[in-house]
């Protein structure tokens, strides 16, 4: 299962990415200013209205390209995925950290970054991570998102 630095390692891996604290001092990181993913410890008011299904464990907020894709991450893995009714309209998940594996984190980050990315450094990165991929897929090796 993931860990925060596994989050810090994905994240930081991806261009121009840099990590600084969010509202409350927890951790975000964000391309170009914009936060696409940050720590997102649940408030009093959302415990108590998750409760008591209420997670234990630390929590990841991640940006999503639109609320399509919000609700087929919830509704294909409500044991990973969640939201509470602040991000009602909003298109970010909550993910359980403990409960993801690296690899579906990694894809994870990855899209979130593609969200907040300028569309010339999301191209640039893209185009990057197919001929890495051609390459790699040639050798017979799989390509990984942090090239």
């Amino acid at each position: 299962m993931a860990s925060w630095d596994d989050v810090r390692r994905i994240a930081l891996s991806l261009p121009e990415t840099s990590e600084r604290p969010w509202y409350d001092g927890v951790a975000a990181w964000r391309v170009k200013d914009k936060p696409f993913v940050w720590e997102r410890p649940l408030r009093a008011k959302e415990l108590s209205a998750l409760a008591p299904a209420a997670p234990q464990g630390p929590i990841l907020g991640v940006r999503v390209a639109d609320l399509g894709v919000k609700e087929a991450l919830l509704a294909d893995d409500p044991a990973v995925f969640l939201t509470t009714p602040h991000f009602d309209g909003y298109p970010a998940v909550l993910v359980r950290l403990d409960r993801i594996d690296v690899a579906e984190l990694t894809e994870l980050i990855t899209e979130a970054w593609y969200t907040r990315a300028p569309k010339r450094l999301a191209a640039a990165h893209q185009a990057l991570a197919a001929s890495n991929g051609a390459a790699e897929q040639h050798s017979g090796t799989r390509a990984t998102p942090d090239g």
